[in-house]
């Protein structure tokens, strides 16, 4: 059956209403989502930042965004697996385009993060946010705690992010030191799943190593998660280097020893009793994937994310 519509992140007369763009063709916007700058009417917003002068190895991730809106066209218009749901049936969702960063100003980056953050929380719109590398989570968090107070961080990743900066450098590996120091997080209610090395500070965030992740089940772990977090609005972000290389290839600081996405992404599923505020997706970086296998669990990731969102406000919560 020929298609029945074609760039439908500019044709669609509704925002909830599913494409039908072949997977070869049309804007590439995240999931086939309308591209604007309108907040009206708006359930969520899934918006881009481009940014990786913050990496500390191989850099690249200010292309995240668009490999993950490329590789998200495989799932646009079906019902999403594991939802069995038509995610955007009555979630309105909409693609925002990217933050807008000054690339020779690197100093003014956080503060226009936030301010671009604030804006579209404003409006009063979940914001899914596709990254970038790890330091963008720190101007996030500045935004959500501003609205939400303190948040329990749900922090997928390979790396603690702990380490000491003196409040000005722009370093991926020190977002949640900051975030701690700055009472924009809870580590009391805090976590950090598929840890695989080791910094000089934990900040009392309860750590889920890699090879705890391994002898524990999905279960296990989601179960773990809700319990820690006890109810607590939390901000869950998803560094891609939580997977195993095998699974992420394409990320600037693999660790060997992750789990695998089937793993992981069967925890996520379990975690629609979260009260998920914020959310992001980070480190993906295209020029060391391979067949787009980093880019497809970053949008997989994301896609559940959204899933997710739209389970609860099914359900009332």
């Amino acid at each position: 059956m020929p298609s029945t519509s074609i760039d439908h992140a500019f044709t669609a007369t509704s925002l909830t209403s599913a494409a039908s763009d072949p997977t070869f063709a049309g804007a590439l916007s995240f999931m086939r989502r309308r591209f604007t700058k309108s907040l009206e009417g708006v359930d969520a917003v899934v918006w881009g930042i481009p940014f990786d002068a913050a990496t500390s190895n191989r850099p690249g991730t200010r292309f995240g965004p668009q490999a993950i809106r490329r590789a998200s066209a495989i799932f646009d218009n079906d019902p999403q697996y594991p939802f069995n749901r038509d995610l955007f049936a009555e979630l309105s969702v909409i693609d925002y385009g990217d933050c807008l960063l000054d690339y020779g100003n690197h100093q003014e980056t956080p503060a226009a993060i936030e301010r671009q953050a604030t804006a579209i929380l404003d409006g009063g719109a979940f914001m899914l946010t596709l990254g970038g590398d790890h330091f963008i989570t720190w101007p996030l968090l500045k935004a959500h705690a501003a609205k939400h107070g303190p948040l329990a961080l749900v922090q997928f990743d390979a790396h603690q992010d702990t380490w000491f900066d003196d409040g000005r450098r722009l370093d991926h590996g020190s977002f949640v030191a900051r975030a701690v120091r700055e009472g924009l997080i809870d580590p009391d209610r805090s976590l950090q799943i598929g840890i695989r090395t080791h910094a000089p500070d934990d900040f009392g965030i309860h750590i889920l190593y890699g090879h705890q992740v391994e002898e524990m089940s999905a279960a296990e772990i989601a179960s773990m998660i809700i319990s820690h977090t006890k109810g607590s609005p939390a901000y869950l972000t998803f560094d891609i280097d939580c997977l195993d290389p095998a699974y992420a290839p394409g990320t600037g600081t693999p660790v060997a020893g992750g789990p695998s996405s089937a793993k992981i992404l069967s925890v996520l599923q379990r975690l629609h009793q979260l009260d998920i505020r914020g959310a992001d997706v980070v480190e993906v970086s295209p020029a060391y994937d391979h067949a787009d296998i980093t880019a497809i669990a970053g949008a997989t990731v994301a896609m559940y994310m959204l899933g997710l969102h739209a389970e609860r406000r099914a359900a009332g919560r």
